[in-house]
């Protein structure tokens, strides 16, 4: 077994979000990644397997510091990278098909970019009255700045807070405790420049702290199939997340004439190869 350290989303080297990729990972239990996950202590760790799916070229098992996801954003970008970068050779030839806990996912190729196509949301309406007013206290935002409040859950359960503006969107102040599995977002739109809209997402971790996730890719494919959905947005845009992080990611949001809707970033090598004795 190797571990690969992988930068995901950043505009610029080592301005992303950090990834652990294990390659080789058929012989470890659930309890070994998890352990694994909670020491290296980024947002998610994953695990490269042989494929169940003949239609899969890998599969990936991905872990955040309380358990397993069924489906994430940037790990399924790293992924994609560091098997790719280890010598994987797609079935066909347009897309590469990472086989997860919500089925299968096309990923495809643009120079150095990846893409995921962003999955339908498995709940997606309006947030209640009592889950708008959570929502707002744990985030930490003016209520007179949300617009609207939606649940868009695509294998993590986020919710968004659609802001009036970018400002509204920094100027939060979350909460420095929530419950494991609270998943939560802001969107605001940016006036002028390079950037659309700027992004913050939230998340409980296992110890009930509200972490600040620097790049998410999961919470960005949600709010694009929002947007792209309501006619919001049209065309491509792009959303800038993790400044309050110190880091500075650049995420890409496209909708084909097909309608499918797909997330992009840069993906690059950070560590390869560290061998993990403590789990042969």
């Amino acid at each position: 077994m190797e571990l690969d350290l992988i930068d995901v989303f950043g505009s610029a080297p080592m301005r992303g979000n950090q990834l652990g990729v294990v390659h080789g990972a058929e012989s470890m239990t659930d309890e070994q990644m998890l352990r694994l996950t909670q020491w290296l202590g980024f947002s998610e760790t994953t695990f490269l397997l042989p494929p169940t799916d003949p239609a899969a070229d890998y599969r990936v098992r991905i872990f955040y510091p309380a358990g397993e996801l069924p489906f994430a954003g940037h790990p399924t970008l790293g992924s994609c990278h560091a098997w790719l970068e280890s010598g994987g050779q797609p079935i066909g030839d347009k897309v590469i098909v990472q086989e997860c806990g919500i089925g299968l996912v096309e990923i495809r190729r643009n120079g150095e970019r990846l893409s995921f196509r962003a999955p339908e949301l498995s709940d997606y309406r309006p947030l209640d009255k009592a889950e708008r007013a959570k929502a707002v206290e744990l985030c930490g935002v003016n209520p007179d700045s949300v617009v609207e409040a939606v649940d868009i859950s695509n294998g993590p359960n986020w919710q968004l807070l659609r802001l009036d503006s970018a400002d509204a969107v920094l100027a939060a102040n979350p909460v420095a405790k929530a419950p494991a599995g609270t998943d939560l977002g802001l969107a605001g739109p940016v006036s002028g420049g390079e950037i659309d809209w700027e992004i913050r997402a939230f998340f409980g971790d296992q110890n009930g702290t509200f972490r600040e996730d620097p790049v998410t890719g999961s919470f960005n494919a949600g709010v694009a199939v929002h947007l792209f959905e309501t006619g919001q947005v049209e065309g491509n845009y792009r959303a800038a997340q993790g400044r309050e992080t110190g880091a500075d990611g650049l995420i890409h949001c496209s909708r084909d004439e097909d309608g499918s809707i797909w997330i992009g970033g840069t993906s690059a090598t950070v560590s390869s190869g560290a061998a993990l004795p403590l789990f042969v």
